[in-house]
């Protein structure tokens, strides 16, 4: 059975539904509050968190303008098919990093837990996959 691009004729309706979560949950949390959203996901704080905070902003920064573009995707169609294989590399190397973290112990279970989600995003990415 073929999955791939399954479901491609809801493709925009997806990348709106993925804007969102992922906006609220991850992009605009780890920008404005970087501090909280680590202690939410059961992060140990060190002393100097300094450059810490610099990189979580700089990343949901980059975050929030993928958002912007996932947007725009879903409202016209522009780049989805390439946004969403971007975004699936994204997940598969999200996954590299979660596994990464898991074999050496240097995340919290939350961290653990989540190589589930990441995992299933490349799943539905690809079944929503307009083809070329």
């Amino acid at each position: 059975m073929q999955f791939i691009g399954i479901w491609a004729n809801h493709a925009q309706t997806y990348m709106l539904v993925l804007t969102c979560v992922t906006f609220f949950a991850f992009s605009l949390p780890i920008f404005l509050a970087p501090r909280v959203w680590a202690r939410m996901l059961l992060w140990r704080l060190p002393d100097d968190t300094d450059l810490a905070w610099y990189f979580a902003r700089c990343l949901g920064s980059f975050a929030i303008v993928t958002n912007v573009f996932f947007l725009r995707a879903a409202l016209d169609g522009s780049g989805l098919q390439l946004l969403l294989e971007y975004f699936t590399l994204f997940c598969v190397f999200m996954v590299v990093v979660h596994v990464w973290g898991w074999l050496e112990g240097s995340q919290p279970i939350t961290e653990t837990l989540e190589t589930g989600f990441w995992a299933a995003l490349i799943g539905l990415n690809l079944c929503f996959l307009p083809s070329a």
